[in-house]
């Protein structure tokens, strides 16, 4: 990503399996990259399945109830919207799911065939500011949003001015433009567009990424356990980055469009016959 603000300094690190990157006008001292890390290391030890020690694998094994994270309301009242508008396509208990299909905590890539999960998630799942419990063991995912939710989180702990954070691809940006290339789905050397971020959050989402086996790829249907097939690619820009991660994986369903329109977010989606579909608002150049 190329800034046309004077964002001179730049901060590399990795986390939670991918590659971060921010940008900020003056440097990050010391306290605030130890404030981001830490907040980086709460969340994944909260809400990773990938890790055994974590609040969301206990959860899991033993359902119950815990000391409600502080984005438990955020996050879960996102799903809730999120599974009316997709018919119950988007549930926060995909993680067995996922895990059957080869996307395990061992990340072991050996398909056990399709399950779905539970659609009375609501009856399963209570959530409030106080706590967080199920009623019986299943496994939470919040991959729908998470990775957003915390980019804003991030965003939020650098120091006031222009700023960007590049959470492998989930794009906040504060008091700056950014123009973010459009990578087709099916080939990395090639963009579909650009499209000119200022303070806002751009998200986007693939079924090549964190793809295996035969024709299997991290976006399940919950419903059935399948991978979609209509869509290859979805990008949503909105105000805030977990908004945006949210609308672009309801954009590989029916109710995506509608959803964005109510959260006041532009989109664009690709689908695997490369065909390109776009918010009536859109601001992305795409090409021909």
């Amino acid at each position: 990503m190329t800034s046309v603000a004077p964002l001179v300094h730049s901060w590399t690190f990795e986390a939670i399996g991918t590659v971060w990157r921010i940008e900020a006008a003056s440097p990050l001292d010391d306290g605030v990259r130890e404030q981001i890390t830490g907040a980086i290391a709460r969340f994944d030890s909260e809400w990773s399945r990938f890790r055994a020690d974590s609040l969301v694998s206990r959860l899991g094994g033993e359902g119950g109830a815990v000391p409600a994270p502080a984005d438990a309301v955020a996050m879960l009242d996102a799903y809730d919207a999120l599974d009316t508008a997709t018919a119950g396509a988007v549930n926060p208990l995909v993680g067995e799911a996922l895990a059957r299909r080869g996307y395990d905590a061992d990340y072991s890539l050996v398909d056990r065939g399709p399950v779905s999960a539970p659609r009375n998630w609501r009856e399963l799942i209570t959530w409030s500011p106080d706590a967080l419990s199920l009623s019986e063991p299943a496994l939470l995912d919040v991959g729908a949003l998470g990775k957003g939710r915390l980019a804003d989180l991030v965003l939020d702990l650098v120091p006031d001015g222009p700023a960007v954070v590049d959470a492998g691809g989930d794009i906040a940006v504060r008091g700056a433009t950014q123009r973010v290339a459009l990578e087709h789905p099916y080939d990395a050397s090639r963009a579909i567009g650009v499209w000119s971020v200022t303070d806002a959050a751009l998200c986007a989402s693939a079924i090549n990424r964190r793809a295996w086996g035969d024709g299997l790829h991290h976006v399940l249907d919950a419903r059935t356990g399948q991978p979609v097939r209509r869509y290859a690619a979805t990008w949503a820009a909105a105000p805030d980055a977990m908004t945006a991660d949210a609308v672009a994986t309801a954009l590989f369903f029916d109710g995506g469009p509608r959803l964005a329109a109510e959260w006041g977010a532009e989109w664009v989606r690709m689908g695997t016959d490369g065909s390109v579909e776009w918010s009536p608002r859109c601001e992305a150049e795409l090409f021909s």
